[in-house]
């Protein structure tokens, strides 16, 4: 699964080989990436996120945020608490974190201190392109 972090910058990464072969996203990656045009500063940015989400949108069939992962997400979240982090501050990270636990999917990531401290999830790190 990737994480939004990893399908904002998916144009842009040097080595592929660290994504899965068969790439997934949350329906909640969807409604964060809906979020970026909407609070854009400037048409510019804003036509650039509105790509990255149509794009998104084309490129894959999400998995939703069901029964089993608002189950999860009371795993995850009590998992943040334990690390001294909190799940409120981390929300969409939090719940694409549940749906990867309820769907036995590891999270490929560019950002992997986002998820850190989340009990049972795996984590692969992708090389953001920036570092």
């Amino acid at each position: 699964m990737l994480d939004t972090s990893t399908v904002i910058l998916l144009g842009r990464l040097a080595d592929a080989s660290a994504l899965p072969d068969q790439p997934v996203i949350t329906a909640v990656t969807l409604a964060e990436l809906s979020v970026g045009p909407l609070v854009a500063s400037d048409e510019h940015e804003r036509a650039a996120r509105q790509a990255h989400l149509q794009q998104a949108e084309a490129d894959f069939d999400p998995l939703p945020f069901d029964a089993a992962a608002a189950r999860s997400f009371g795993q995850v979240a009590a998992s943040l608490r334990r690390a001294g982090r909190k799940p409120a501050a981390r929300a969409y990270d939090a719940m694409i974190a549940a749906t990867a636990i309820a769907n036995g999917l590891p999270i490929h990531t560019c950002n992997p201190a986002d998820l850190d401290g989340i009990e049972g999830l795996i984590v692969v790190p992708v090389p953001h392109p920036d570092v």
